[in-house]
């Protein structure tokens, strides 16, 4: 299955009403070859659609899926049970504002042999100035419906990035859990899963390494704080 097959049945499988409507518009516009950014993660084709699902892989596994709502718990409580089509929903499209917002152009660098070439590159050309979070939230609620909740954690899935909105932010989040998830999973796509020409492999996923094995002898001979 391509990620536009999969993108598409994740959106069918919500039942939404207008859900249709949503995925033609979506095939009319550069939604599927789309970059994520203009350099920073998923710079390359097809990069918005592949980041739109690795925030739902992350958002998906920050909870617990029981039938149909995905259980999210905090030091072993239980603090919100979420539809399961909410989770798709927000995560599939928290960038939708980024629809025909990039454009290709020109610009010039030297090559290995040190002469003057011409590369494409990304850049912004937004034509519909209204926000990031808010927009995706209005051009999505042209076609369907979003619960509140939805709005809240589309509108503030870029967390306290943006100037003078932390107290804000933090209020949404405690009003609904899912604005913070949702920032989360946004996050650990970029960060963890993502570079700026795609997916990492997953050997290079894993941050960690092997504990030290402490030596008991020199463990004993330390100097006591």
């Amino acid at each position: 299955m391509t990620n536009k097959e999969r993108f598409i049945e994740l959106l069918r499988s919500t039942k939404r009403e207008g859900i249709e409507k949503l995925i033609d518009f979506l095939e009319k516009t550069d939604f599927f070859t789309a970059p994520a950014s203009t350099r920073f993660h998923m710079s390359c084709e097809g990069g918005l659609l592949q980041h739109s699902l690795n925030v739902y892989d992350c958002l998906a596994g920050l909870g617990t899926t029981t039938g149909d709502v995905q259980e999210f718990h905090v030091a072993g409580m239980r603090l919100d049970s979420i539809p399961k089509e909410s989770i798709i929903i927000v995560a599939l499209l928290h960038d939708l504002c980024k629809v025909n917002f990039y454009a290709t152009e020109m610009r010039w660098r030297k090559d290995a042999n040190n002469k003057w070439e011409q590369y494409p590159v990304y850049a912004v050309n937004d034509r519909n100035p209204y926000g990031h979070g808010e927009k995706s939230v209005m051009m999505a609620s042209e076609f369907i419906r979003l619960t509140m909740e939805e709005r809240y954690a589309i509108r503030w899935h870029m967390g306290m990035s943006e100037a003078n909105i932390t107290q804000t932010y933090c209020q949404a989040a405690e009003k609904y859990p899912l604005v913070l998830f949702a920032h989360m999973a946004d996050q650990m796509a970029t960060s963890y899963l993502e570079t700026n020409t795609g997916n990492k492999k997953p050997e290079d996923v894993y941050l960690g390494t092997e504990p030290a094995v402490q030596d008991p002898e020199k463990f004993a001979e330390a100097e006591p704080i």
